[in-house]
């Protein structure tokens, strides 16, 4: 078998220049690539190495060596983390752009999971840090990002602790059409590849209570499902009320 990283290589052979890869790229306008221009990126792109990753295959493991720093380039991913008594837990998701195991530890405190097929640009921590040091507008977008997805744990951690399940369930639904929307994904139907148990652990809640609370939201008509992975919002305005906490949980 071909490895991933050899495959998408022969995927790469006449595109030209890596500067033009990486302007291809889908996750260029709202990852940690945005501001630089075609001389840096093709610096960077340069000390990167592109690899693919088929559904459920592990990006990295938790307790492995902190080499790496990543960034999801296509697909969705999953962070899980095992605790002590063996049980996973869910702890977020991640969309193109996003960077995965950037860590100031000396070990991965969780891992990346792919939920769909996806690429990631993987690049040694070192040479990171090297070419913040060569480009401080890079450094300036990491730390904008940084600031982003502390802002999302805080609005995810008030949700746990203060939302009614239906309330949580409607504010995921929502947050995920915007990040592929973000993307540049035009609807209506929007991806969803993470399962309701995926769902309930990110959630705090079981498979049937995030189970019934879809059900009563395709009930109220205020959105629909397409075959397996696929989401429609036809009433994103209430799914989006309940979701901040304005509304409440549907008979």
């Amino acid at each position: 078998m071909m490895h991933p990283l050899d495959a998408t290589r022969a995927l790469m052979d006449g595109l030209g220049s890596e500067a033009n890869v990486c302007m291809k790229c889908g996750a260029r306008s709202v990852g940690l690539c945005a501001p630089l221009d075609a001389a840096a990126l093709d610096d960077m792109a340069g000390e990167s190495e592109r690899l693919i990753f088929e559904p459920r295959e592990a990006i990295f493991r938790q307790g492995d060596t902190a080499r790496f720093v990543y960034t999801l380039t296509e697909g969705m991913a999953r962070l899980t983390r095992v605790l002590p008594d063996g049980r996973q837990a869910v702890i977020g998701f991640r969309f193109p752009g996003d960077i995965l195991g950037f860590t100031p530890g000396a070990e991965h405190a969780f891992g990346a999971e792919m939920l769909t097929r996806g690429n990631v640009c993987r690049l040694d921590r070192r040479r990171l840090e090297q070419l913040f040091r060569r480009y401080p507008v890079m450094e300036r977008r990491f730390l904008d990002l940084c600031v982003k997805e502390l802002a999302a744990s805080q609005d995810h951690i008030l949700a746990l602790g203060r939302f009614s399940a239906e309330e949580r369930v409607a504010a995921f639904l929502v947050s995920l059409v915007e990040a592929q929307e973000r993307r540049g994904h035009v609807g209506p139907v929007f991806d969803l590849p993470a399962t309701r148990a995926d769902m309930g652990e990110f959630l705090g809640l079981t498979l049937e209570t995030v189970s019934r609370a879809i059900s009563s939201f395709r009930r109220r008509g205020w959105m629909r499902l397409h075959g397996h992975s696929g989401i429609e919002l036809t009433h994103r305005a209430a799914l989006l009320g309940l979701g901040s906490g304005e509304g409440t949980d549907a008979a």
